[in-house]
């Protein structure tokens, strides 16, 4: 079926109208409808995020283990995140000419955008109980806990952890007050922040599966930061446990020198790794 050409564990008679990632939307409208190309992904706040804020579509996630579809995001930007049309507005769709323009009316009344918000609100929390969300929740625990007692005085002016825009609007405008011009080449940490006393710069990095601070990203923000005449960068790497600091460090041994580790589970104390000069 069109999902097995992308998942082999798609269970076979699923329908588009079930669910559909953004890979089968751009491939279902730039080459069906459009006779052209796929569609690029980049192009979904165009044609994704306007009809999911009306509530024309609604957000989705295949549940693997139980091989159905779930309301709501629950792990941010999962290759298992889709969307399908809502069910009140494929009636709209599907109503008598004589019909549709009333039950469009009705549909876009300010009160029935807000009961859509709110349920679109209640089903994504109830679908983050059913699936593993530890990266958004390290992330969460960072800001929350590790910012103020290590970094007081830094202000968050970037997290990633949602769906949707690299960068929003919001965060344009937190840039613009840092004095930060991020380019489509830059690193985007899970979490940057910003000191305007001290015009630091301070990247954390939180680790549930893969992407420490190493050389290579340590490089990379550092050359930001001396870019937009930062008087300096710092870094952190956030793990949930001991336990997950260690497999991952047994194997890969790639935190970056100067820079800190903090555990959320030991959370009062936080550690400066360095490197031994060579003589």
């Amino acid at each position: 079926s069109f999902y097995r050409l992308q998942f082999k564990n798609f269970p076979a008679g699923i329908k588009f109208c079930e669910g559909a990632t953004v890979a089968h939307i751009g491939c279902h409208f730039g080459i069906l409808q459009r006779g052209k190309g796929k569609a690029d992904r980049e192009g979904r706040d165009y044609w994704l995020k306007p009809l999911w804020e009306i509530g024309a579509i609604e957000k989705v996630y295949f549940h693997n283990k139980k091989g159905i579809f779930i309301p709501g995001h629950p792990v941010a930007k999962s290759q298992y995140n889709a969307y399908r049309l809502a069910d009140d507005f494929v009636k709209i769709l599907r109503a008598p000419e004589k019909k549709w323009h009333s039950m469009l009316a009705e549909w876009i009344s300010e009160d029935k955008i807000r009961q859509r918000l709110k349920l679109q609100a209640k089903l994504a929390k109830s679908s983050r109980q059913l699936v593993d969300t530890k990266h958004s929740d390290l992330i969460r625990a960072s800001c929350e806990y590790y910012v103020p007692h290590f970094l007081p005085g830094y202000e968050i002016l970037y997290i990633d952890d949602a769906d949707g825009d690299r960068i929003r609007e919001q965060d344009r405008d937190n840039f613009n007050r840092a004095g930060i011009d991020i380019g489509l080449a830059d690193s985007m940490p899970d979490v940057l922040l910003w000191n305007p006393e001290t015009d630091w710069l301070w990247v954390i990095e939180a680790v549930t599966s893969d992407g420490e601070v190493d050389h290579h990203k340590v490089s990379n923000l550092t050359a930001l930061a001396q870019r937009c005449g930062k008087a300096g960068i710092g870094f952190t790497t956030t793990y949930q446990t001991w336990s997950v600091a260690a497999r991952r460090q047994g194997k890969h041994k790639n935190i970056a020198p100067g820079t800190y580790i903090w555990i959320q589970e030991d959370p009062s104390k936080h550690y400066l790794a360095e490197a031994f000069e060579n003589e």
